[in-house]
């Protein structure tokens, strides 16, 4: 069983490093697209993903197109606070992405305008402009793992 969450272009690494220790718990590949808006070895990425680091799988790419070229047998999910659909809305499967873009803007139009029937979106109040990163991927990652049955976790 595989699942994969795409940052596009993160910038906070503490949001980096806590969706990188999600997915050292779940199993799920992790995938940053250049540029990122820190080095890698900086020390709040570090201390967000604690001791973990080695149980994750994580990919560079230095382009979202390049993933797409990479896994074009693959389904993906686009978290938007633009998208009409809820993420319940939705049935996951084994290898799908989920792609969630830099914390101040999202991710880009040319992006959510070539996949409307995938954008994908957490309810909240109008109080908020939208959720913390990690906590999105963690939600919906949870939500994917919880229709497949938690394969290979206990």
């Amino acid at each position: 069983m595989t699942l994969h969450i795409v940052l596009v272009e993160p910038e906070i690494p503490a949001n980096t490093g806590n969706i990188a220790r999600t997915c050292a718990a779940t199993g799920v590949h992790l995938h940053l697209v250049r540029p990122l808006g820190f080095r890698t070895d900086d020390a709040t990425l570090k201390r967000a993903g604690l001791d973990y680091w080695y149980a994750v799988q994580i990919e560079y790419h230095d382009s979202f197109a390049e993933v797409e070229e990479k896994y074009k047998d693959s389904r993906f999910f686009f978290a938007s606070t633009k998208a009409e659909k809820q993420y319940s809305d939705f049935e996951f499967k084994d290898g799908d992405f989920f792609v969630f873009g830099k914390e101040t803007k999202g991710l880009p139009m040319e992006i959510l305008d070539a996949h409307p029937e995938t954008l994908i979106r957490l309810p909240m109040t109008d109080k908020v402009r939208s959720l913390n990163l990690s906590n999105s991927a963690a939600i919906i990652v949870y939500e994917a793992l919880r229709q497949l049955d938690f394969p290979e976790m206990q």
